[in-house]
Parts: structure tokens; C-alpha cells; sequence
């Protein structure tokens, strides 16, 4: 077992909720927002594609970064995000001043969530070249210290030092820039093959002076049972994401998760 799960005792369970902006008006996704932060919840997500993953391809669907926005001025106390912005999208630091503005806007709350990118069509159908997925990771390798050294030189500054979220799970690049970058590291990788996972995320921290326990752990539980969100607990995962999605959103079974939160951190 990775060492990392020995050391995640000591940081609490916190439950994210990822609220696809698919197939909802966009009052009825601010409502969403707002009912997720008052059932509790420690983080508020988006995705950053321009159609939907799931349902009718053709419905409703709303860009991230603007609703982002959207959400920071609509709560008051839960963290804000994409889960995870498309790093291929918008140039470097321009990245880096829309997340210091939605941190301004939320007052000190939002998670600059980042990736490579994956979907094609949002690629062709808005002019972006696709590439590869080698390519891709090279230009987020490339890009994310222009952020971060974007965040230095704005007027004002960010409201906080923003927590970099990093997510995917490949072991030669992604988990590499994890352990230079993130704060947090998110995948959808299962409990039985976090291990090795972990420990490959050590090595690249040790590689570079890095401490790993200064890294949160995140994963999904769409669709999990009790039995698999504690070996997720038990590989050392501590941000678990919830996602849900319009155009009818099972906030019941949000509570019930975030209940599972309040029982793990006693």
C-alpha cells in the first residue's frame, strides 16, 4: 500500500459536487449552486465543454468559465471550480486573470481545476486543434507555470494563493505535473489500483523535493456504494466528487453523501 494513504489521516473527507451545466436554464443552475452550498457541501464544480456529455447532444449547455462567475457572486461560503477547465482553450494568462477575477468575485473561494482536454468535438466545432493526447499534455506542461507566474504580476493580486487542481491519471506526464503543480490531484481511478497510482505520484515528488502529503487526493463517486467509497477512504482519497446533472438533480442523494463526510471526519 502507498504511503500516501497513511498520511491522509490526517486531513478531513470533503465532498465536491460537480454540477454538469447540461440540460438546465441557467437561473435553474445558479438555484443548483446555491442548494449545494446549503446542504453542506465544501466545493461547487462545473466541467469545461461547450456541448452536453450526456442526453440529447443538442440541449441545453452553458460555457464554464462565465458561470463560474455566475456562481461566485450567487454563494457565499462553498469553494468554486471547474472540474476541469480545457488548459487548450484560452492562452496561458489569460487563464490565469479569469481565475484571479472569479477568486475577487467569490472573495478568496475559487480552485483553479485543470487539465489537458480530451473532447473532440468541442476541439472541431469551436476551431481549436486538436492534436494529440501526448501534444496536449506538453502544452499544459508548458502553460501552467504561465499562470502561475501570471498570479505574481496582476494588480491586484489573487485574493489567495488559488489551489491548483490536476486532473487525469496518466503516470509518465499528468502525474508529473501533479506533483510539481497541484494541490490537489483528481481522477476517477478505482480503489484497487490507487496504490500503485500513489506511489508513482511519490516518486515524482521525491524527484523534485516535494513533500506528497502536501497533496489532496480526489475521486469520484458516481455511482459508488458504501463499500467502495471506503476503499477509496482506505487508498488515502479525501475530496470526493459528486456529479450530477439536469434536468432533474438527485439532491438527495448529495445529503446522503455529504451525511457519509459528516461521519467519516466524527
Amino acid at each position: 500500500m502507498s504511503t500516501v494513504a497513511f498520511r491522509a489521516e490526517d486531513r478531513p473527507v470533503r465532498i465536491a459536487v460537480q454540477v454538469a451545466p447540461q440540460h438546465l436554464p441557467i437561473l435553474a443552475l445558479r438555484d443548483a449552486a446555491v442548494r449545494v452550498e446549503e446542504l453542506g457541501a465544501d466545493l461547487v464544480l462545473n466541467w469545461d465543454h461547450f456541448y452536453p456529455l450526456s442526453g440529447d447532444p443538442a440541449g441545453l449547455h452553458f460555457e464554464a468559465w462565465t458561470q463560474l462567475a455566475q456562481w461566485a457572486e450567487a454563494t457565499e461560503r462553498i469553494e468554486i471550480g471547474p472540474l476541469v477547465n480545457c488548459n487548450s482553450y484560452r492562452n496561458p494568462a489569460l487563464q490565469a486573470d479569469m481565475a484571479r477575477t472569479i477568486d475577487h468575485i467569490s472573495g478568496g473561494r475559487f480552485v483553479f481545476g485543470t487539465g489537458s482536454g480530451w473532447a473532440e468535438r468541442d476541439y472541431t466545432e469551436y476551431g481549436y486543434e486538436f492534436g494529440t493526447v501526448g501534444s496536449r499534455l506538453n502544452d499544459l506542461a508548458r502553460d501552467l507555470p504561465i499562470v502561475r507566474d501570471r498570479w505574481t504580476k496582476l494588480n491586484p493580486p489573487p485574493v489567495r494563493r488559488i489551489p491548483i487542481l490536476i486532473g487525469g491519471a496518466g503516470e509518465q506526464k499528468t502525474l508529473r505535473l501533479v506533483a510539481e503543480h497541484a494541490d490537489i490531484w483528481h481522477s476517477f481511478v478505482a480503489p484497487e489500483a490507487l496504490p500503485h497510482k500513489l506511489d508513482v505520484l511519490q516518486q515524482h515528488a521525491e524527484a523534485i523535493g516535494r513533500d506528497v502529503a502536501e497533496i489532496e487526493i480526489g475521486n469520484e463517486l458516481r455511482g459508488a456504494d458504501d463499500a467502495k467509497a471506503q476503499a477509496l477512504f482506505d487508498a488515502g482519497v479525501r475530496l470526493f466528487t459528486v456529479g450530477v446533472t439536469g434536468p432533474d438533480i438527485d439532491f438527495d442523494g448529495v445529503a446522503r453523501w455529504i451525511r457519509w463526510r459528516d461521519a467519516r471526519n466524527g
